[in-house]
């Protein structure tokens, strides 16, 4: 018998087991990974786990009272999965008329259209966990941003 993070029982999963991933950049190549664990098990803000050449998974971890940042992405599309934690989602087609806002906790996806306004604000009492799947990668392979401060340089510096 298996049993996920959350103790749901997978009978049928010879090959399931508690994984401990080294959280890094494992594209281009083949790659098979327990999203779930990944995810709850990332404490930085942002890792990017694959990036191919036309899809790219990263782990964030958004600090209580902090948020992802308000930001857009012109030719990107984004998926992202909440898998621990609450929040709050605000979108729109405006930086300024973010009127599109849901209240989000584990297991909801978010869908981000590109050239939409987006922001994630933990509103929780612990780090929000979640990966984001971005068509096309976003970020440059092996991306890994500790902090959220971090992220913003980067971004600054056009990385």
């Amino acid at each position: 018998m298996y049993y996920d993070s959350r103790k749901r029982l997978y009978p049928n999963c010879p090959s399931y087991r508690k994984q401990h991933t080294r959280l890094k950049d494992y594209g281009p190549e083949p790659y098979v990974v327990n999203i779930g664990e990944a995810t709850v098990n990332n404490d930085t803000f942002r890792t990017a786990l694959w990036t191919g050449n036309h899809l790219q998974l990263t782990l964030m971890s958004i600090d209580v009272g902090e948020d992802i940042g308000l930001e857009i992405h012109p030719d990107v599309d984004q998926f992202i999965r909440i898998e621990e934690g609450q929040g709050l989602v605000k979108m729109g087609d405006r930086k300024d008329r973010l009127d599109f806002q849901k209240r989000v906790c584990e297991e909801y996806a978010i869908f981000i259209p590109s050239c939409t306004w987006h922001n994630i604000i933990n509103t929780g009492n612990k780090p929000l966990k979640l990966y984001s799947i971005y068509a096309p990668p976003n970020h440059p392979h092996g991306t890994v941003h500790e902090t959220k401060e971090d992220a913003e340089a980067a971004e600054n510096c056009g990385h």
